[in-house]
Protein backbone atom coordinates (compact mmCIF):
# COMPACT_ATOMS: atom_id res chain seq x y z
CA UNK A 1 0.00 0.00 0.00
CA UNK A 2 2.39 2.69 1.35
CA UNK A 3 5.99 2.13 -0.01
CA UNK A 4 8.39 2.86 3.02
CA UNK A 5 10.10 5.06 0.64
CA UNK A 6 7.36 7.75 0.94
CA UNK A 7 7.08 9.60 4.46
CA UNK A 8 3.97 7.80 5.61
CA UNK A 9 5.09 4.58 4.33
CA UNK A 10 8.50 4.84 6.71
CA UNK A 11 6.28 6.79 9.73
CA UNK A 12 3.80 3.52 9.43
CA UNK A 13 6.69 1.40 9.37
CA UNK A 14 8.60 3.04 12.35
CA UNK A 15 5.15 2.65 14.15
CA UNK A 16 4.93 -1.23 13.82
CA UNK A 17 8.44 -1.95 14.31
CA UNK A 18 8.00 -0.13 17.55
CA UNK A 19 4.88 -1.56 18.80
CA UNK A 20 6.57 -5.06 18.27
CA UNK A 21 9.18 -4.09 20.36
CA UNK A 22 6.96 -3.21 22.68
CA UNK A 23 5.12 -6.21 22.57
CA UNK A 24 7.99 -8.46 23.01
CA UNK A 25 9.10 -6.58 26.47
CA UNK A 26 6.63 -6.46 28.95
CA UNK A 27 9.43 -4.74 31.28
CA UNK A 28 9.40 -1.70 28.64
CA UNK A 29 5.69 -0.63 30.58
CA UNK A 30 7.47 0.49 33.90
CA UNK A 31 9.60 2.88 31.41
CA UNK A 32 6.58 4.43 30.14
CA UNK A 33 4.36 5.14 33.12
CA UNK A 34 8.20 6.69 34.43
CA UNK A 35 8.14 8.97 30.81
CA UNK A 36 4.73 10.00 31.90
CA UNK A 37 5.70 11.06 35.36
CA UNK A 38 8.92 12.64 34.11
CA UNK A 39 6.81 14.42 31.46
CA UNK A 40 4.47 15.41 33.57
CA UNK A 41 6.95 17.19 36.11
CA UNK A 42 8.33 18.89 33.12
CA UNK A 43 4.67 20.10 31.93
CA UNK A 44 4.26 21.78 35.52
CA UNK A 45 7.65 23.02 35.51
CA UNK A 46 7.34 24.89 32.61
CA UNK A 47 3.61 26.20 33.80
CA UNK A 48 5.06 27.46 36.31
CA UNK A 49 7.73 29.17 34.60
CA UNK A 50 5.41 30.63 32.18
CA UNK A 51 3.28 32.19 34.86
CA UNK A 52 6.01 33.91 36.59
CA UNK A 53 7.34 35.28 33.40
CA UNK A 54 3.63 36.68 32.21
CA UNK A 55 3.43 38.22 35.74
CA UNK A 56 6.66 39.96 36.06
CA UNK A 57 6.17 41.10 31.92
CA UNK A 58 2.62 42.02 33.29
CA UNK A 59 3.36 44.17 35.98
CA UNK A 60 6.39 45.68 34.10
CA UNK A 61 3.85 46.50 31.09
CA UNK A 62 1.30 48.40 33.81
CA UNK A 63 3.63 50.43 35.51
CA UNK A 64 4.85 52.35 31.75
CA UNK A 65 3.11 55.42 32.11
CA UNK A 66 1.37 56.43 28.64
CA UNK A 67 1.21 60.19 28.51
CA UNK A 68 -2.27 61.38 26.85
CA UNK A 69 -2.39 62.03 23.07
CA UNK A 70 -2.15 65.98 21.85
CA UNK A 71 -5.26 67.09 21.03
CA UNK A 72 -7.33 65.39 23.03
CA UNK A 73 -9.53 62.23 22.72
CA UNK A 74 -11.23 62.83 19.47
Amino acid sequence: MNSPHTPIGWLLLSLQVHTERARRAPERGASAIEFVIITAILVALAAAVGVVIYNLVTEEADSIDIPDAPGGGL
